[in-house]
């Protein structure tokens, strides 16, 4: 217990300043390593990966509400659009962890994988949103909502490499979309995680100290660790060339989705 205690406010710790470092949400990295995490020590193989995808959207909220509090206070959040868009991922987000845990442990590592390759190429090449044109309606809004709340809460992520490059195509600015996308992050992290309790209090096999699917140990430690150096990575990003050292966390990212493969 007390070497995955250590290892989680690590990983916490790291995550936090990779995410104010780049700008991502720190599922990309809290998933794959509580995998090898979990696996390490002993936890169930069928339920590995779904409670590393539970856990990592618990630690979101933690992370999500000081995001979407210094957002607001910088005048950045549109409330108007988030409030449009939270019903979708709301939904969405608790289909996904219904998906989760029907979908065979392996094909939801797959789906995993894909991801951590999409956004590792995407880094890699310096890809930008593009700004379009469009004015989508409420309808398209809910729509594109549910699938991106479906498919964080189906990766165990906060959704802001999904939701700002639609935002962008809406017409916002980087600036709005990001924080639209952070104050949207909350409710996905919140709906995915109370899904995922409630769909694994039954399950069998799970170790002690878990609640559903979300295992606390890991989730108070890696989300206390990642509170406390967000604001580092933050400070280091306007002191650092985020933009060259987005190329080397993108080898990170396909290391981990190399390893993952074959773990």
């Amino acid at each position: 217990m007390i070497g995955i205690i250590f290892a989680s406010l690590l990983l916490g710790m790291v995550s936090g300043v990779l995410a104010g470092l780049f700008g991502i949400g720190g599922g990309l990295v809290i998933v794959p390593v509580l995998v090898f995490l979990f696996t390490a020590h002993g936890l169930p193989t069928d339920l590995v990966m779904i409670m590393a995808i539970a856990t990592s959207l618990a630690t979101i909220i933690l992370t999500a509400i000081s995001s979407v509090l210094a957002h607001h206070l910088l005048g950045s959040v549109l409330w108007d659009k988030v409030f449009r868009l939270v019903p979708g991922v709301i939904l969405g987000a608790i289909l996904g962890a219904v998906v989760a845990e029907h979908i065979n442990a392996g094909f939801l590592r797959v789906i995993f994988i894909i991801f951590l390759l999409y956004v590792g190429i995407q880094m890699a090449l310096e890809v930008q949103p593009k700004m379009g044109s469009a004015n989508y309606s409420r309808q398209i809004d809910f729509s594109v909502a549910g699938a991106i709340g479906l498919l964080s809460s189906l990766l165990g992520i906060g959704g802001g490499t999904l939701t700002v490059p639609y935002l962008a195509h809406c017409r916002y600015p980087m600036r709005n979309a990001v924080a639209i996308a952070s104050a949207c992050g909350l409710p996905i992290a919140i709906a995915g995680t109370i899904s995922y309790m409630v769909l694994g209090m039954n399950a069998s096999n799970l170790p002690e100290w878990s609640f559903g699917y979300v295992y606390l140990p890991s989730f108070l430690c890696v989300g206390l660790g990642s509170i406390f150096t967000a604001p580092v990575g933050a400070k280091l990003a306007h002191k650092l060339p985020a933009q060259q050292l987005k190329r080397y966390f993108s080898l990170l990212i396909f290391v981990l989705a190399v390893k993952l493969m074959w773990y």
